[in-house]
């Protein structure tokens, strides 16, 4: 035991100089790593501060009502909280609100905004499929196929890839594509099972082995690309 004291004593002893030589860099450094230290700290605070202001801001304005100016009120949230999950989230309910207002080139460019600010974002699969539906309720067929194309192409979310492969096959339904419009039916149906997007993909793939040729499908309203509030 007295060899292993005298040896750590030695090696002090040795260390000391060193220590007294190179003091004022030691203090610099350990002031430098002090610094570091309150900043990480203060901007973890910081941020959680944003995070629960972005939070309030957010639900206020769901709770508000309205359609149109309530997609302003998103927007607002969505452009003074932009690096936060709530800022974030409210881009895309802005989007939402403007598709349910019926302001379709509105509504793409705000999804399309969120995809050039987010695009690895976990909402990113939604406003895929945002754009997708705004541009088809616009009228253009074929950008919107490709737009739906693009969001059932995506593996983050499933719900969303089945969304996006019945418009396309309702779309290619209404362009008396009844071969391609059953299969994508039929592929929602069996991909999905147990939802209601897989029930009615099942009944409109029944009624088109039964319908008569030459028959014009039904005309259906391009549903809203999805809620996130609920």
């Amino acid at each position: 035991m007295d060899t292993k004291e005298l040896t750590a004593s030695d090696y002090l002893f040795k260390l000391w100089p060193w220590i007294e030589a190179n003091l004022k860099q030691i203090a610099y450094v350990g002031a430098a790593i002090a610094i570091l230290v309150f900043f990480y700290f203060y901007y973890s605070y910081s941020q959680a501060q944003k995070e629960v202001a972005a939070g309030q801001a957010l639900s206020q304005v769901m709770i508000s009502g309205g359609t149109s100016p309530q997609a302003d009120a998103y927007l607002k949230v969505a452009a003074e909280y932009p690096a936060t999950l709530a800022g974030q989230r409210a881009l895309l309910e802005g989007a939402a609100a403007f598709f349910t207002a019926g302001k379709f080139p509105e509504a793409q460019a705000q999804f399309q905004k969120f995809l050039d600010a987010y695009p690895d974002n976990l909402l990113t699969p939604q406003a895929l499929l945002g754009v997708a539906a705004a541009i088809d309720a616009q009228g253009k067929t074929d950008l919107a196929i490709t737009a739906y194309q693009k969001a059932a192409g995506q593996t983050a979310n499933a719900s969303v890839a089945a969304s996006a492969k019945f418009a396309i096959a309702r779309i290619y339904d209404q362009q008396g594509k009844t071969a391609e419009a059953t299969k994508l039916y039929e592929e929602v149906a069996r991909a999905y099972p147990n939802s209601s997007l897989s029930n009615e993909a099942g009944l409109r793939a029944m009624e088109l082995k039964i319908r008569t040729p030459g028959t014009a499908p039904k005309a259906a309203p391009v549903a809203a690309p999805f809620t996130l509030t609920h």
